[in-house]
């Protein structure tokens, strides 16, 4: 049996950079991880220490962690689909990214196709491979991964469709591909329950191919409600089993999985302090068995810091 590459969000320091971010991973008991090389929200960038760099690729190797598995996070300041006076800094910062990203060694980088911001979706789609075909070209080693949508606002890539017509635009289609995002689909309007006409629609509409990455996330929300909120695993409208079917289904193999589930929210000190889910859940998935005291557990075992 092929082996599950499980893994989630994880930190990028400033000091520790890379090196962190496996260090972090390793303490969930992950294989794989995904990570923003900065504050998903702003610019701030730090310079690569390749020093730093070095030594998180000799502890990967130790560990067994092919970094070909991991994933770079493109930061959501990145719209592609509004050319308003924001689009060249787009395109621009997103360039930078991908050099960075490069020089970190990975190779799949996590992109939020953009909003449209009013302009309608045929136009964002178009500003979007427009973009695209102007960022990627033949030297380019990332391969972009656009984010499937829960379609919250004006976001563009909420159905199958819209991303197919992405790709099918692309002067480059072998560096372009598909991370779908569980929570997102299903707040999109798609069924998890009936995993195989799900990925039939998704093979005849893009093809399994351009599958590159999965977030697995549960949703807070009913199917439809293109509202993005997040769940943690197996605790909302997605639920345990159908999670476990997208993981373990042959179809998938080989693909890394990454969890961005939300933090545990637990007062501390009549403080409100919050802790990563992710070694529990991770657990979780290995075994195979829902933990009914997930949220409990994972509050119980940060009591002792």
């Amino acid at each position: 049996m092929e082996e599950l590459y499980i893994g989630s969000h994880v930190s990028f320091q400033r000091n520790e950079q890379l090196l962190g971010s496996v260090v972090e991973a390793l303490s969930y008991g992950a294989n794989t991880f995904m990570f923003y090389t900065g504050a998903p929200q702003n610019t701030a960038r730090a310079s690569i220490d390749l020093e730093l760099t070095s030594l998180a690729h000799k502890l990967m190797k130790e560990n067994n962690i092919d970094i070909q598995k991991v994933v770079v996070h493109a930061p959501y300041i990145i719209n592609l689909a509004n050319d308003n006076d924001k689009y060249e800094f787009a395109i621009r910062f997103l360039k930078e990214e991908i050099a960075r990203v490069e020089m970190l060694g990975v190779e799949l980088l996590v992109l939020h196709p953009g909003s449209h911001v009013g302009l309608g979706s045929e136009k964002g789609l178009e500003n979007i491979i427009q973009a695209l075909n102007i960022v990627i070209d033949s030297k380019t080693n990332v391969k972009i991964c656009l984010e499937t949508m829960a379609g919250k606002g004006s976001e563009c890539g909420k159905t199958f469709e819209e991303i197919a017509l992405i790709l099918k635009g692309m002067n480059y289609p072998d560096k372009v591909g598909v991370c779908l995002d569980t929570c997102h689909i299903h707040d999109a309007g798609y069924s998890l329950q009936n995993l195989e006409d799900l990925l039939t629609q998704f093979d005849n509409i893009i093809g399994l191919s351009k599958l590159w990455v999965l977030h697995i996330n549960d949703s807070k929300n009913e199917k439809g409600s293109h509202k993005d909120r997040h769940e943690n695993f197996g605790i909302g409208n997605i639920g345990f089993e159908n999670l476990m079917n997208i993981i373990k289904h042959p179809k998938l193999k080989g693909i890394p999985k990454i969890l961005e589930t939300p933090y545990v929210s637990m007062a501390d000190n009549l403080k409100e302090k919050i802790y990563p889910p992710y070694k529990f859940e991770i657990e979780m998935i290995k075994n195979r068995k829902w933990n009914h005291n997930l949220i409990e557990d994972i509050r119980n075992y940060y009591k002792k810091d």
